[in-house]
């Protein structure tokens, strides 16, 4: 039995060192000297400590208003995966109809369909509307990209929490809508919450249609890959870390409602 503790242990603590060090080195090269970014072998820690590799990194032109465009994207993607994925969950987990489980299968091949075969029309139909290059033309494309996740996640979410608690509800004297918000809502956040998350991540490292669909309303990863061949390696450095970081504070921020989705509590 302690064997397979041990064993249990250290597979976790290797899986927790393959995600964290990368972020570790990121942070640590990020916070450096300009020379200590060309140094090898790399220093596990910077030495003195500088934030000069990263007051360089926001003051290369546009990367602060692509940072600003990213954040925005990533929250309107987040806001309608949400608005959107639940109310056809919470259909889906209520009511039967006639082709509910092939209306499924259907939202989940969606996922299959590469976004490259409609990239000249998806483009031409943005200009047409006038939604190209424009943050909330890319947060649609995000939302389409999320949306299948959001509607089996909040499925499964809504099947879990009993009818009969909403029933119980109603008799004493809510309306469907007052049962919803004040029974099966609160039951469900924690899958809420990570469904937000799963949007919000989509969308923040998603690079091809951000690309495609801006010109001068670049997202942060559309930026940085049109900048990639000509930026020297601090340049490289500052941005994979502020690319991390945004994605790990909104993780942090909502973490209980993960803690409780797996039965954890949480300060």
């Amino acid at each position: 039995m302690k064997r397979v503790t041990l064993v249990y242990y250290s597979l976790a603590l290797l899986l927790v060192l393959w995600v964290v060090f990368p972020i570790y080195l990121l942070a640590s090269l990020a916070f450096s000297e300009r020379q200590a970014v060309f140094a090898y072998p790399k220093p596990l820690y910077p030495s003195p400590l500088s934030l000069e590799v990263l007051r360089a990194f926001l003051e290369v032109p546009g990367v602060e208003k692509a940072l600003g465009n990213s954040l925005l994207v990533a929250a309107l993607t987040m806001l309608f995966a949400l608005l959107l994925g639940a109310p056809a969950g919470y259909a889906l987990a209520r009511y039967r109809f006639w082709g509910a489980d092939l209306f499924r299968v259907l939202v989940l091949m969606t996922r299959a369909f590469p976004l490259a075969i409609l990239a000249i029309p998806l483009a031409v139909r943005f200009i047409q509307l006038g939604l190209y290059d424009t943050p909330l033309g890319v947060a649609l494309v995000h939302t389409a990209l999320a949306l299948p996740f959001a509607v089996l996640v909040t499925f499964s979410l809504f099947v879990s929490v009993p009818r009969e608690l909403e029933e119980a509800a109603w008799t004493l004297g809510c309306t469907k809508v007052q049962a919803f918000y004040k029974v099966v809502l609160p039951l469900a956040l924690p899958g809420l919450a990570a469904t937000g998350i799963f949007a919000f991540i989509i969308s923040w490292n998603e690079v091809f249609a951000a690309t495609l669909l801006t010109l001068r309303e670049r997202t942060l990863t559309a930026l940085l890959l049109s900048l990639l061949h000509d930026s020297p390696l601090p340049f490289r450095f500052a941005g994979g870390f502020i690319l991390v970081v945004p994605a790990l504070l909104f993780i942090f921020a909502v973490r209980r409602y993960l803690f409780s989705l797996f039965g954890i509590t949480s300060r």
